[in-house]
C-alpha cells in the first residue's frame, strides 16, 4: 500500500492516517488500559490500571524489520508477571489472510530478545527447567467494513496439518472488530476511547450529525473526568480522522480546539461537516444544471458563474474569509476575492444578479 506523508495545520504527520490514530490510542497507558478492559473481554484485564502498561515499540520495531509505524508492543505487569501485548492495527478494507504468520514472526523476535536480555542477567538461565517465556497476546485491531475472516490459528496456514498439526505451531491471535460495535455500545463504555471509536466509525463528514443525538450525560462525564494530557491526545486522534474524511484544516481546529477546552456539546452542535471532494461535485454539478436554465438568458458560462456567487455568498453569511471559501470550493482565490468584495459592499442584502452584473462589468472594463 503506497505512503504518502503529509503535515497538517495541526501538527499530526499523516503517514497512513488510520495507522496513526491507532498508534496514539495503543500508545497511550490509559487508552490501552480502557481497550484491554472494554474490548478484550479476558477477565484477567478487567482490573487493569494504566501504571501497569509501558510501551516498549521503539526497542522491538526496529527488531521486526519490517515499515510498520502503526504496530505498537506494549509490556503489561499483571501481579508479579509480565505480558507482553503486539497491537498490529489492520485498517484495509480486505482481511490480511498471512496475519498469523506476520504475528508469528513477532513473537518469536520478542521472545528472542527476551531471552537474550535474561541471559545478560543470570548467564545460562534459559537451558535451565525453571525457565519460562513471558505470554504474548497478539491483537488485531481491524477497523475495515467487511467482516474479517482469514484464519485466526496460525496452523491453519500450513498444510497437511490434519495429518501432522501436532507438529505444526498452533497459536490464536485475537481480532476485535471496530464494525461490530453499534453507536450506543460505545456510548454505554462512557470513556475517552468509546468517543474515539464513535468518530473512527464514520465513513464522511456527512454522519458527523448522527452524533448529535449522544446522551448528555455521555459529555458531561467527558468534561468533568477527563485529565487534560488526555484531552491534548484525543484532540490528536480525532484530528487525524477527521482529516481523512476532508474535513477543511479550519474545521478539524474548531472540533479540537472545543475538545481542549471541555465543549464536547458544543462540538458535535457547530461542526458543519464539508467534505471538499464532494463539495466541489455538488457544486459543479448544480452550477451545470443552473448553467442550462440561465442559458436560455444569458449561457451556460454565466449561469455558473451565478452559481457560484450563490455558493460564496452562502459562505459570507456563515462568516468565512475569502480564503476559506477558496479552499472549501476549490476555486481560485482571486476569483472568489472579487466576488467576495462586491458581495460585501451589499451587506447584509445580497442579490446574486446585481454581483454577476458587477463582476461582469469590471471583467470588461
Amino acid at each position: 500500500m503506497e505512503t504518502q506523508n503529509s503535515t497538517t495545520s495541526n501538527g499530526v504527520n499523516n503517514s497512513h492516517t488510520k495507522d496513526n490514530a491507532a498508534k496514539i490510542v495503543f500508545g497511550d497507558p490509559v487508552l490501552c488500559a480502557q481497550f484491554l478492559k472494554g474490548y478484550t473481554d479476558i477477565p484477567l484485564f478487567k482490573e487493569i490500571k494504566p501504571e501497569d502498561i509501558e510501551n516498549v515499540s521503539s526497542h522491538f520495531l526496529p527488531l521486526f524489520q519490517e515499515s510498520r509505524d502503526s504496530d505498537t508492543v506494549n509490556k503489561i505487569r499483571i501481579g508479579d508477571s509480565e505480558i507482553y501485548l503486539i497491537a498490529l492495527i489492520e485498517h484495509q478494507s480486505e482481511n490480511d489472510f498471512d496475519m498469523s504468520f506476520r504475528i508469528l514472526r513477532y513473537i518469536v523476535f520478542i521472545w528472542t530478545d527476551y531471552a537474550a536480555q535474561q541471559e545478560k542477567l543470570h548467564k545460562g538461565i534459559t537451558k535451565s527447567k525453571a525457565f519460562l517465556y513471558p505470554p504474548i497476546l497478539p491483537v488485531v485491531y481491524y477497523e475495515g467494513t467487511s467482516t474479517w475472516s482469514a484464519p485466526l490459528n496460525f496452523k491453519d496456514r500450513v498444510f497437511l496439518n490434519n495429518v501432522l498439526g501436532d507438529y505444526i505451531p498452533s497459536f490464536n491471535y485475537l481480532v476485535v472488530p471496530l464494525n461490530k460495535y453499534s453507536k450506543q455500545d460505545l456510548i454505554e463504555k462512557n470513556d475517552e476511547l468509546s468517543l474515539i471509536f464513535l468518530i473512527n466509525q464514520l465513513q464522511n463528514s456527512s454522519e458527523f450529525h448522527t452524533l448529535k443525538d449522544i446522551p448528555k450525560e455521555y459529555t458531561e462525564h467527558l468534561t468533568e473526568n477527563t485529565p487534560d494530557y488526555l484531552l491534548k491526545i484525543i484532540g490528536k486522534v480525532i484530528a487525524v480522522l477527521l482529516h481523512k474524511l476532508n474535513i477543511p484544516d479550519e474545521e478539524v481546529y474548531e472540533v479540537t480546539d472545543q475538545i481542549t477546552r471541555r465543549k464536547f456539546s458544543m462540538m458535535f452542535d457547530n461542526f458543519q461537516a464539508y467534505d471538499v471532494q464532494e463539495t466541489r461535485r455538488v457544486s459543479r454539478e448544480e452550477g451545470r444544471l443552473e448553467g442550462r436554465i440561465e442559458g436560455e438568458r444569458t449561457g451556460r458560462i454565466e449561469g455558473e458563474q451565478l452559481h457560484l456567487i450563490k455558493l460564496v455568498v452562502k459562505k459570507i453569511e456563515k462568516q468565512c474569509s475569502a480564503a476559506q471559501i477558496s479552499e472549501i470550493l476549490e476555486e481560485p482565490l482571486d476569483i472568489i476575492q472579487q466576488i467576495y468584495d462586491i458581495a460585501l459592499c451589499q451587506a447584509p442584502d445580497y442579490n446574486a444578479d446585481k454581483i454577476l452584473k458587477e463582476l461582469n462589468s469590471k471583467t470588461v472594463s
